[in-house]
């Protein structure tokens, strides 16, 4: 059967501020999914929230880019948008910054990654699993290190000298400068590991899109790599991704997907969008009420059986106490990085600050300028 798993993942309105969407809009969503699945439009549908984003994690035989799954998921977003609106939380639909996406949501706002893979539960891929990373108040490269560590660096997997992966694999980057097409390079790694990294450094401008494996022509990988800001012209909130990551047997395995976010490696993001932080692996369903909106990301697992269902349960990775000595480091990262305030790499440089005030008050002074006689 040719399934697609689709994660689709926005802010319609949180309360108090930017911290977790209300438990009637999250049942409004769920609700949604359930009448699309008994309606056979979806094969199987999980609905949470990573800070004050709601993410629909869906599998199906619609394909990618499909019209009905993405006006679906639009449809419960503004379900949602309205709960908000009459609760009088705040960023009420601040992700939905069209008002009429044409069939596709990329470019709409939210959130969006997808792949699409024949499912026969037979080799290479007797059984199908696969993991969803969801982050908040963090920048769309925010995946760019742990993925090219899980998936080019033997150090952190070692299951890349295996036969079945040392081939490598391909990584599809994205220019999110353009925000007019997409504009895509593929890259070989090990042999162009290299030009990866000197790519994937800039998190605010290149991010990984997909990740392929060279031995079997089955993606591993895909990311929701956006610039919210160069959709609609003006800060409405940071990228937030999402990316589907399918482990196991031909792929890394989850302990070598995860080990690299033990680092909480510094990105942009934050409050107001502007600043550095690091990246703190939290829970499911975890709301942002940490220091100075602390950057988030939460990691679930499933299984999917001969029908394309979602196995019975899920795997919440980063609620393992392993995890608790990794946010301690993060939030000593964080209270260190804090305390340098605005200063040099404490926040973002001025082309990347996601509030276009800091730009008009910087424009405003450089008029003042004179040169010296």
């Amino acid at each position: 059967m040719r399934m697609t798993l689709s994660v689709i993942k926005a802010d319609v309105g949180s309360i108090g501020g930017h911290t977790k969407p209300s438990a009637r809009m999250l049942d409004a969503v769920r609700a949604a999914v359930q009448r699309a699945i008994d309606e056979h439009l979806l094969l199987d549908g999980f609905v949470a929230h990573t800070g004050d984003d709601i993410a629909i994690i869906m599998s199906h035989a619609e394909g990618k880019n499909s019209a009905r799954i993405h006006d679906f998921a639009w449809a419960a977003f503004l379900e949602a948008t309205d709960i908000a609106r009459r609760q009088g939380l705040y960023g009420a639909g601040q992700d939905l910054l069209v008002d009429a996406p044409s069939g596709n949501l990329r470019g709409a706002g939210p959130a969006v990654a997808e792949i699409t893979f024949e499912h026969t539960l037979k080799a290479p891929r007797p059984a199908e699993s696969f993991m969803v990373l969801a982050a908040d108040k963090c920048g769309p490269g925010a995946y760019n290190l742990p993925l090219y560590l899980a998936f080019a660096d033997p150090m952190y997997c070692a299951g890349l000298m295996l036969p079945q992966m040392i081939k490598g694999f391909a990584f599809h980057v994205i220019d999110m400068d353009n925000a007019k097409a997409d504009s895509i390079v593929e890259l070989a790694a090990p042999e162009e590991s290299y030009h990866i990294a000197a790519l994937l450094r800039d998190n605010e401008r290149f991010g990984i899109d997909a990740i392929v494996s060279r031995t079997y022509g089955e993606q591993a990988v895909a990311v929701s790599a956006q610039r919210l800001h160069s959709i609609a012209g003006k800060y409405t909130g940071k990228d937030d991704p999402v990316a589907i990551v399918r482990n196991q047997g031909i792929f890394p395995a989850p302990e070598e997907l995860l080990s690299p976010f033990a680092k909480a490696h510094f990105v942009g993001g934050d409050a107001r969008g502007s600043h550095v932080m690091p990246l703190m692996p939290v829970p499911l369903n975890t709301a942002v009420t940490g220091l100075y909106c602390l950057p988030i990301v939460s990691c679930i697992g499933f299984s999917l059986d001969a029908d394309g269902r979602f196995s019975e349960g899920y795997t919440d990775f980063f609620a393992n106490p392993a995890w608790d000595e990794v946010r301690l480091r993060a939030q000593a990262k964080a209270i260190e990085m804090r305390s340098q305030g605005w200063s040099g790499a404490a926040m973002l440089p001025y082309a990347e600050l996601e509030y276009g005030g800091f730009r008009e008050t910087v424009s405003g002074l450089l008029e003042r300028f004179r040169l010296r006689a």
